[in-house]
């Protein structure tokens, strides 16, 4: 199985494509960041995340998309920027059919660190532990990892009936 985990931001989306192998071994394809600049106007950063997660679409050809779901913040300003990059994100996934599935942040640290109120340094940590990286991710691509990882032991659970995961 192969996915396309996304944690959306309009000036660096992370992003992990990963696939899990014979067994219970999940393996980094690649990760990164969707860095736009702040000279670049929002509706031109929307663009470059829609055009980015489509080619790297056609390139990994992945089965799903596991996105980070929306979160609190007590800016209506930071919500509404938030929510149309996670909206560019998830328009691109599914103009190519993915299954999309969303995890909260809290669940992701629970799911990769054991506690969900994880810093990122120890999602950072962790992730390059569980996936035996040789160097620790950026913070924006290696909560896209985590994601990614959480997605993987989601759906571990519901194949043995044990949690409901949220697909939009």
């Amino acid at each position: 199985m192969r996915i396309l985990a996304i944690d959306p931001s309009l000036r660096s989306t992370g992003f992990a494509v990963l696939e899990r192998l014979a067994g219970a071994k999940v393996r980094a394809l690649e990760y990164g960041t969707i860095s736009n600049p702040a000279k670049l106007l929002p509706s031109s950063c929307l663009v470059a995340i829609h055009e980015r997660l489509a080619e790297l679409i056609v390139r990994h050809q992945p089965e799903c998309a596991a996105v980070e779901a929306v979160i609190f913040v007590q800016s209506h300003r930071t919500a509404i920027t938030l929510g149309a990059a996670r909206g560019s994100a998830i328009l691109a996934l599914a103009q190519r059919g993915l299954p999309v599935f969303e995890y909260a942040p809290t669940d992701v640290k629970q799911a990769v660190v054991g506690r969900g109120g994880a810093s990122k340094d120890q999602v950072a940590f962790m992730v390059r532990a569980l996936l035996g990286l040789t160097e620790t991710p950026q913070a924006d691509a290696a909560d896209a990892l985590a994601i990614g990882l959480t997605h993987f032991q989601s759906h571990d659970s519901v194949q043995r009936g044990l949690k409901i995961v949220q697909r939009i």
